[in-house]
């Protein structure tokens, strides 16, 4: 099993955009042969965020809805470069998350999807990987 950390990239289309990074982490977790253990996401940015929920259409559109509402807002920030709400949705929303690997599987609730948030898009973001087992 090689070891270490791992990457994929993402690219968004949209300012803000809900993207389902899911298959991409299955898929590295697939070819790396991670069995038993903790898989650590994280995005490298300060206007992306992790979101772990179901991924459907309308509830994804009430995702970018509602990190859209940040930017009704009159920030600080904005007089630099007009992303404050991006900041401040991340912030709030987080940039990393874990996972429990059991027998080569994440484990996930029944609906739930691993969610890249793009609050400042359109860009290209990194999701960065890194396994830790648990188990023999």
């Amino acid at each position: 099993m090689k070891n270490g950390l791992k990457e994929f990239r993402v690219s968004s289309s949209k300012q803000i955009q809900a993207i389902d990074v899911t298959d991409g982490i299955e898929a590295i977790a697939r070819k790396e042969k991670w069995r038993d253990g903790v898989l650590f996401v994280f995005v490298p940015h300060c206007t992306a965020a992790l979101v772990v929920n179901e991924f459907e259409p309308r509830i994804c559109r009430d995702y970018e809805k509602y990190f859209a509402q940040l930017k009704k807002e009159k920030w600080e920030h904005d007089s630099i470069d007009d992303n404050a709400a991006a900041h401040v949705g991340s912030a709030a929303a987080g940039s990393e998350t874990f996972f429990f690997v059991k027998e080569g599987t994440l484990v996930l609730g029944t609906w739930q999807r691993i969610i890249l948030m793009e609050l400042d898009g359109p860009r290209d973001r990194r999701v960065l990987l890194e396994f830790v087992k648990t188990s023999a």
